[in-house]
């Protein structure tokens, strides 16, 4: 728990090294060259007034207030704007600067009104600091003088008010929208007094380009933007540390509460994954966590006909045992499972399957990774020699060149997002591989030097076109691969890839990329002092997946980007927790920390710290259990924090073996899709209900603390635990740190890894070992992972998808996110975030469009060889012809009804991206849409008592 307010040095620290000698007030200071006169006298706890200075921005020297003398210099300047200069005197306080500072704080109260009392800022206004701070006791100027108090507020905003008469113009919030955010939504228009902060061209914010991160409000010293939440239930009393469950960012927040309340969620300034900033997701919608629609008692029944009956978590925990060794006595050890989850802790995830493992007897685990990174996991294990992301986010920032391949971070990542444009703006060059116009391609000050629109499936062929140019084109780091790579492997793949069928005019007709643009981007990429490459779902759900990660492998390898800072091969991770789902052993074939279940030695220490006997065989996938629940010899499944009822492909498919199952457990916090079709209900706790870890995409561990008492009474690993316990497989923790001990045990990469070291660093990444004891920020700086410390090139032949246009479905159907909504939506659709995104629509090109007589928001069907559901259409150029794209947040869009059971080769990802349709006007629901919406509302129905 700390205080509410964080300390504010007015101004960014200096990177610099060189250190500078000076004397404030008649105290000897050493700052980095480069430090502002304001932040060195901060430093030594000097608060010079302020009121456009902040340090999360550049200084501005527009408020005057921090006006300062330097021995030996003219007038008085303003120490935000002054760098510290060896031998300088400074002093911050005496008469004249005490009169300047009354004066302009004078003019500032003259036009602000003085409804202190009963203002929402109250006691956390710097507007109301200062004037105590210089003294000011009296304003002498006419308050019926012409003046700004009349301006109307705009409540537009679902979270925040903008109160234009209660505005400084100081600037910070519309610096914080160019600095921090990046999408200059704000300005100052007009001059003088006539001077005002405006949302695009005078727009109320809900219909300008803001995009709701937050970073205006945080940055705003008055109650001109403030959060409603604040409005409504007055400033918070303490603020307590934790991570955002939303993305695989990771944001670090301050929770800011009264009592068990939360008030608002601000970012933290230390926050090594975010460094103060949010987005939409983070920053305000965590209002599902209290949401009318929270189930907090125990529920079971008989069949999923029935009504759920509210019992004691006693009876509940021992009826799902029953139930589940009641399936194993009839139809063996191998006929139940478990799904963890990726957005439960690593704790909560290690647990489950440590509990399939060692209580069930069987290795039938699996996650969601499943359908979205797995192939990250296979193509990254057998390149580098492990699962995860090369860099840390802050590399972006020493990138020359960025390839950013199947993502979208502005809308996925929107903070990592923010810093690639930051980056972006000081000149590095972009390269975008897309079949849609995401937003990167050309946004406020940033525009890719490349846009590869390649079509939908053909990844691998690009990829080989782009290393073909390398190879043959002598833009090889001979000494990099030389060093650092297998030769053996690398000269098989340099031949491979030389060959001219791999060459960008030979694969033009497959990806529709022009020859031209390929080569260029190759070489502009190759011979980046810095290249990094960031990749997400576009690659990876693929039939390809795999093949294309290790494609980008090889190509980092053969141009040396691999090792240091601004390089690396970096996967964006989509749920706040799966990386650590998958490092904590979530997959069927792998205990934590990616080690096979067929190794021996593993295995037994496992078996030791257990205290059972392992089987060495992987277990099911999640589609070998739906297809053994469908043939009848699966029929139990524990589910804790998934809605695989959704968000998994061919949903009909998914849907039959749920109704085929005897025995489905849901551990959740809303009676969401997977539970329609669920016998046991076990209420779960949010991310605002628990302590534990998040590991995200940069491999940081982070910590997730409790802010206030479960709902239902426990945290969703102590249910687990009492599961356990019922099945006979005994556990007694008494806390998740106890947990991460047994993790760090028996998991090399998190050897020294604790609670109190994370609280002592704020957050770890691993690998964290006695040779790296505060973590590893850049993996394979010297060698790589792999056993010969050798990176491993591999051969990558291009093998067109089974998925195909035929004149009955001509077009590709490719999916992804938008930035107000979270994958199946659970969380952010019991939020204000749908007053942005309130459907999901099918974005498709004119052309298309034009072609089946189709205008903007008609109703359309879309069907596959699997299904067919119906969305509005809406008419867009981001698509190219022959393309339609939609997202999946909404679970009466059908959006899986459609995709189909094609899959990764190696890890059976689903080909999400890629699904052959046709489009047309229609004007009802689909059948499946009509059937499911019935089938919902019975359920729904089913909750209240008979």
């Amino acid at each position: 728990m700390s205080m509410i307010t964080e300390k504010d040095f007015g101004t960014p620290a200096s990177p610099a090294t060189q250190m500078v000698n000076l004397e404030i007030d008649g105290f000897q200071v050493i700052a980095p060259a480069g430090t502002s006169v304001m932040r060195a006298a901060s430093s030594i706890g000097i608060d010079i007034p302020k009121l456009c200075a902040t340090d999360s921005i550049e200084p501005f020297g527009s408020c005057r207030l921090c006006v300062v003398e330097i021995k030996g210099g003219r007038g008085m300047p303003a120490s935000c704007t002054t760098p510290v200069a060896e031998g300088m005197v400074v002093t911050t306080q005496n008469k004249k600067l005490a009169d300047v500072r009354r004066g302009v704080m004078e003019l500032y109260i003259s036009d602000h009104p003085l409804d202190c009392l009963t203002c929402a800022a109250n006691g956390d206004c710097e507007l109301q600091d200062m004037a105590g701070a210089v003294g000011l006791r009296e304003v002498r100027y006419n308050p019926m003088g012409e003046n700004h108090l009349q301006a109307k507020k705009d409540e537009s905003n679902p979270y925040f008010t903008f109160d234009p008469s209660k505005c400084i113009v100081c600037s910070r919030c519309v610096r914080a929208c160019e600095e921090t955010q990046g999408t200059f939504a704000l300005t100052i228009d007009g001059r003088g007094f006539d001077s005002k902060v405006s949302p695009s061209q005078n727009q109320p914010f809900m219909d300008s380009e803001c995009v709701s991160c937050g970073a205006c409000v945080q940055a705003c010293p008055t109650a001109t933007l403030m959060e409603k939440s604040v409005i409504d239930h007055g400033t918070p009393e303490h603020a307590i540390i934790t991570t955002c469950a939303y993305c695989g960012v990771g944001c670090s927040f301050r929770a800011e509460m009264k009592g068990s309340q939360v008030i608002r969620m601000v970012p933290n300034k230390d926050g090594k994954a975010n460094h103060g900033h949010s987005c939409v997701k983070g920053r305000f919608a965590f209002g599902y966590a209290t949401h009318k629609d929270r189930i907090t008692k125990p529920m079971i029944r008989k069949s999923i006909k029935d009504h759920w009956q509210e019992v004691s978590w006693e009876e509940a925990i021992n009826y799902a045992a029953s139930e589940l060794k009641r399936i194993q006595a009839e139809h063996g050890k191998d006929s139940i499972g478990g799904i963890t989850s990726s957005r439960c802790t690593n704790e909560e995830t290690y647990l489950v399957q440590k509990l399939i493992r060692a209580g069930f007897g069987n290795n039938n685990v699996d996650t969601c990774a499943r359908v979205c990174h797995s192939p990250t996991g296979y193509g990254l294990k057998q390149t580098f020699g492990e699962s995860s992301g090369t860099q840390n986010f802050d590399s972006v920032m020493k990138a020359d060149v960025i390839m950013v391949i199947g993502a979208n971070p502005t809308d996925g990542h929107p903070v990592f997002g923010s810093q690639m444009k930051k980056r972006l703006r000081e000149g590095a060059r972009l390269i975008v591989v897309d079949p849609r116009e995401i937003d990167l391609v050309r946004t406020p000050h940033v525009a890719a030097n490349y846009h590869l629109k390649l079509r939908p499936s053909s990844n691998v062929a690009l990829i080989n076109a782009i290393a073909h140019v390398v190879v043959t084109e002598n833009l090889v780091d001979e000494e990099f691969v030389k060093s650092r790579c297998d030769i053996e492997s690398f000269n098989k793949w340099r031949n491979f890839i030389a060959d001219k069928r791999h060459a960008p005019e030979a694969t033009e007709a497959i990806t529709g990329v022009p020859a031209a643009d390929i080569r260029a981007a190759a070489k502009l990429y190759a011979s980046a002092n810095n290249g990094a490459i960031y990749y997400g779902l576009g690659v990876t759900e693929h039939s390809q997946g795999s093949t294309m990660v290790i494609g980008i492998a090889n190509l980092a390898m053969a141009t040396g980007n691999l090792g240091r800072e601004g390089v690396g091969v970096n996967p964006l991770r989509g749920q706040n927790n799966v990386q650590g789902s998958c490092d904590m052993g979530s997959f069927p074939h792998e205990y934590p920390g990616y080690r096979h279940v067929s190794d021996k030695a593993t295995r037994q220490l496992f078996e030791q710290n257990w205290g059972v006997q392992l089987q060495p065989e992987p277990g099911l996938r999640i589609p070998n259990m739906f297809d053994a629940a469908s043939d009848g010899s699966f029929l139990g499944l524990y589910v804790e924090g998934e809605d695989i009822a959704q968000s998994d492909p061919d949903i009909q498919h998914v849907h039959h073996a749920l109704r085929s199952m005897e025995c489905v457990i849901v551990q959740d916090l809303f009676l969401n899709e997977t539970a329609k079709f669920a016998h046991v209900f076990l209420p779960g706790s949010s991310f605002l209900e628990k302590n534990g870890t998040f590991t995200n995409a940069e491999r940081r561990i982070s910590p997730v603390r409790k802010v206030m008492p479960a709902l239902a009474g426990y945290e969703d690993w102590e249910i687990t635990q009492m599961l356990s316990n019922a099945m006979g497989y005994p556990m007694s923790y008494s806390h998740p740190s106890e947990i991460m001990e047994e993790i760090a045990r028996l998991t090399p990469s998190f050897a020294g890894v604790s609670f109190d070291k994370i609280d002592q660093l704020g957050s770890i990444q691993w690998p964290c070992t006695d040779e790296a004891p505060e973590g590893t920020p850049t993996m394979h700086v010297e060698t790589f992972m792999r056993d010969n410390g050798k990176g491993l090139f591999m051969l990558t032949e291009f093998v067109a998808s089974h998925e195909k246009v035929t004149q009955k479905f001509p077009l590709i159907l490719t999916t992804g996110r938008i930035l107000s909504q979270y994958n199946v939506g659970a969380q952010t659709r019991r939020t204000e975030n749908n007053a942005w995104h309130s459907e999901d629509l099918l974005e498709i090109h004119p052309h298309d469009a034009e072609d089946r007589g189709l205008k903007d928001q008609d109703w359309v069907g879309i069907k596959s060889r699997a299904g067919e559901t119906v969305l509005r259409a809406k008419i867009s150029e981001r698509v190219q012809p022959g393309v339609v794209y939609t997202t999946f947040h909404f679970p009466e869009s059908g959006a899986n009804v459609i995709t189909t059971d094609n899959s990764d080769w190696a890890t059976n990802c689903p080909e999400y991206k890629v699904t052959a349709v046709q489009v047309s006007k229609v004007t009802h629901p689909s059948e499946w849409q009509q059937n499911y919406q019935a089938f919902s509302e019975r359920q729904l129905e089913l909750l209240t008592k008979e």
